[in-house]
């Protein structure tokens, strides 16, 4: 028995050391920003994992008296500063203060709107939970992602009590609907970054008489595919543009605009990956929902381990926040995202 027990204990040692190593390097590798390579950027993705597991065989090594040698201290001290790395990444969603504040006593709904984001899954043939969805949570606006012909379709219902309407279905995973009660005024669907993928530009007239631009948007995933459209060998749409990516160019289109402005949709990006930072750096005007009031991961709603923040709303100081929540799943692989803003 004593064997046994000494044999796991190495054994648990050693899966210690080596978890560490990784977790080490990981965490220092995270923080290179500035190259762009998909390997590098999805290291953004298992922060929260990374900084459970580094602060857990912290306490292990405690727990069994690791030897205090050279090999032990550098080994810690490598441990403690991958704690660091990420916890100073995701802190601002935990900890801080909330970056778009609260409303508080709104008087006027007119000033108002409630959005439902929605990945829907091209595959998924379970429009009735979506829609289920939508009818329980009555939103004003809705931006359903991956929606091709069968799921247009299948949605063409929504129209009796959201008349306005811009849809683009696609078989490529990239497709867009957006479903309003609001009036929309200078519908435009743009390709920012490629050309086989979609965002939404629109004025929303709201009951009050004001208006707010709306920006939907679906970016391609950071990681290679065969199946649907990625980064690799593809160029900017525009001239002379093709150092630009679609995102840079929608914040500037923020940057540019007087009127209140809300950016939602499928980022294919955690809350502090590349996307905030290039919001951060392109546009000190939008602000991110998220900071503040916690993960609200939405991606990947079959699984209960491995979770991300991909589905963001983002907007102008000049918008608070009256409702943010994620709502139940629908047979998707992301659960939708409810906002609802009050526009100042």
């Amino acid at each position: 028995m004593e064997k046994t027990y000494s044999k796991l204990r190495k054994g648990a040692f050693y899966t210690a050391i080596v978890l560490s190593v990784l977790i080490i390097i990981s965490s220092v590798l995270s923080l290179i920003y500035d190259i762009p390579r998909w390997y590098l950027k999805v290291l953004d993705f298992p922060r929260i994992i990374q900084l459970i597991l580094s602060i857990l065989i912290f306490i292990f090594f405690v727990v069994i008296k690791l030897r205090w040698n050279r090999a032990s201290i550098l080994l810690v001290t490598g441990l403690v500063s991958a704690v660091l790395i990420q916890l100073s990444v995701v802190a601002p969603y935990l900890m801080w203060s909330k970056e778009v504040k609260s409303a508080e006593n709104v008087t006027n709904q007119g000033n108002t709107v409630g959005i439902l984001l929605g990945n829907v899954l091209i595959d998924n043939k379970k429009s009735d939970k979506f829609l289920e969805i939508i009818e329980k949570n009555n939103p004003d606006m809705i931006l359903a992602m991956e929606v091709n012909e069968w799921w247009v379709d299948e949605l063409k219902v929504l129209k009796k009590d959201y008349p306005h309407v811009i849809e683009l279905p696609l078989d490529n995973a990239y497709g867009m609907a957006l479903y309003s009660k609001f009036p929309l005024k200078e519908k435009e669907i743009k390709y920012l970054n490629l050309s086989q993928v979609p965002s939404f530009h629109t004025i929303v007239e709201l009951p009050s008489g004001k208006d707010f631009k709306f920006y939907g948007v679906h970016p391609v995933a950071p990681v290679p595919s065969d199946k649907y459209p990625d980064n690799v060998g593809d160029k900017i749409i525009g001239e002379n543009q093709e150092e630009e990516k679609g995102l840079i160019r929608v914040a500037d289109f923020v940057e540019k605009d007087n009127l209140p402005s809300i950016v939602g949709g499928d980022l294919n990006d955690v809350a502090w990956g590349k996307t905030e930072r290039l919001f951060g750096e392109e546009n000190t005007k939008l602000k991110d929902v998220r900071i503040g009031r916690g993960l609200y991961n939405t991606f990947d709603a079959t699984s209960y381990l491995f979770r991300w923040s991909l589905d963001h709303f983002y907007v102008t100081e000049n918008i608070s926040v009256v409702e943010f929540e994620r709502l139940e799943s629908f047979e998707s692989d992301h659960f939708p995202l409810y906002g609802k803003f009050l526009i100042e």
